[in-house]
């Protein structure tokens, strides 16, 4: 089904309107609610308050890096099953984050993380290997690139879980990074890989008329003047740096790369660069909308959340492989 152009401009809309929504209702829920009044005071008139400190130094931080994150893994999640025909793909099929995982561990094992940015260091030099790895054994088609990136990712996360049972250290330092969350992240410095996620972010729309081609198939794309190879190699470098970037900040959240591609999909109606513009508004909102979730679920601390987004991720996996089956896009 087709969708005009002013149809398509008005869910974009609407999907910014929510966006805006949930991310003011980050700021303000929480263990102590902040009013949207208090929360513009804070910003414009820092008056040194405990509400204005929470704002500015633990919630606005929060928020952001929830909008980055979930634009950059929801992006990733749509690049890769666009690349691979695969609608049950998602990042961590390149063993984004088994090797961001095997890597904080090995630091570990090395006396090589002994700090948060060591960490976020290593997690995403780990993502960055393991894609490359995974690439160079299954280039030659989807199917084998999605083969050698679930065979890579059982080795590695094999070898990690060889090495905190061994080394109660490693298991002591692979604990805070291994669960997927937002909070306690807020302090560290993530200029890097927020601007690396940006600038992805930027380069994916660029990728979108190749991958419009794409597809209907290499050779249709290839005869439409297409570089079939350097796109698919595009679209690699891109997951890589998105859900690397994201994995190494906040850890493994799972799903959103799998879910709102899917959302994104039957808004879209077959337009790549719709689904990619929708991808990048919608993900942050799903991320925003489980991280108030995962606060306000406990009456005391707070559930990570990667918990919230695997327990709505669940049912949405078993509806695509209902709907898909083991057929491709």
């Amino acid at each position: 089904m087709r969708t005009d152009l002013p149809t398509r401009a008005a869910i974009l809309f609407a999907a910014l309107a929510l966006l805006a929504v949930a991310a003011v209702a980050g700021v303000s829920i929480g263990t102590r609610s902040i009013a949207p009044a208090e929360i513009w005071r804070a910003l414009t008139g820092f008056a040194g308050t405990d509400d204005h400190l929470i704002v500015r130094e633990i919630r606005v931080p929060r928020t952001i890096l929830g909008i980055f994150v979930g634009a950059a893994l929801g992006v990733s999640g749509a690049l890769i099953q666009t690349l691979t025909r695969n609608p049950l793909a998602e990042p961590g099929i390149l063993g984004v984050t088994a090797g961001a995982g095997f890597a904080i561990n090995l630091g570990g094992a090395l006396g090589l993380a002994g700090s948060q940015s060591a960490q976020l260091t290593l997690a995403f030099t780990g993502s960055v290997l393991a894609v490359l790895l995974v690439y160079a054994v299954g280039r030659t088609s989807p199917l084998r690139l999605v083969l050698a990136g679930v065979a890579l990712s059982s080795v590695l996360a094999g070898l990690s879980l060889g090495m905190r049972l061994m080394l109660p250290d490693v298991f002591d330092r692979f604990r805070f990074w291994s669960v997927g969350a937002l909070s306690g992240r807020e302090q560290m410095s993530h200029t890097v890989p927020l601007l690396a996620i940006g600038i992805a972010l930027v380069c994916a729309m660029t990728l979108t008329r190749p991958l419009n081609a794409m597809v209907l198939g290499d050779q249709v794309a290839h005869t439409l003047g297409g570089h079939t190879a350097r796109t698919k190699l595009g679209v690699l470098v891109l997951v890589t740096l998105l859900a690397g970037a994201a994995t190494a900040v906040a850890g493994p959240i799972t799903f959103v790369g799998l879910m709102i591609p899917h959302l994104a999909r039957r808004l879209a109606a077959g337009s790549i660069p719709w689904l990619m513009t929708y991808t990048m508004v919608l993900g942050p909102v799903l991320l925003l909308v489980s991280d108030i979730g995962s606060r306000l679920l406990l009456p005391t601390g707070e559930v990570p959340v990667a918990v919230v987004t695997a327990f709505l991720g669940g049912p949405v996996l078993i509806w695509a492989v209902r709907r898909y089956g083991a057929a491709t896009l």
